[in-house]
């Protein structure tokens, strides 16, 4: 029997139609988790303000910018105390946006009722790109 294997010249013919693989499909995938970040960030976005607009459904007001949004997780204790907390809270915990920042959250709001606001990838208010600000009276 002879010996079997891969000769150098075998391997790295592979290794170079990996390379060329890589460096065609790669350049698709950049950039498409910022998107997907962006998009998660817009889907929470939306998930707390369902959380909001039942707890104003229970309560006739929002949480105030001291409560916080721990006021969906937490009844509150300080400000204007709701008479009709829902037993179990309106979310099970206050999720940070994609970047790992928490949400700002201000009531009353300069555009809206309230303003929730995820600062982006930098958690800077203002920016492009992916350092832009996602923004609850803003969402596409």
């Amino acid at each position: 029997m002879g010996n079997r294997g891969f000769t150098l010249i075998e391997i790295m013919v592979v290794i170079t139609i990996l390379a060329i693989l890589a460096a065609l499909v790669a350049p698709k995938f950049v950039g498409k988790t910022d998107d997907a970040r962006i998009v998660a960030a817009k889907v929470q976005i939306k998930n707390i303000e369902g959380a909001l607009a039942f707890y104003k459904l229970d309560n006739a007001f929002y949480p105030a910018t001291e409560q916080g949004l721990e006021a969906l997780v937490n009844q509150p204790t300080i400000g204007q105390v709701p008479k009709r907390w829902r037993k179990g809270g309106y979310l099970s915990k206050i999720p940070m946006d994609p970047w790992s920042h928490p949400y700002a959250y201000f009531s009353p709001g300069s555009n809206d009722d309230y303003d929730l606001i995820s600062y982006g990838q930098d958690g800077e208010p203002g920016g492009e790109g992916e350092n832009a600000d996602i923004e609850s009276w803003n969402l596409e």
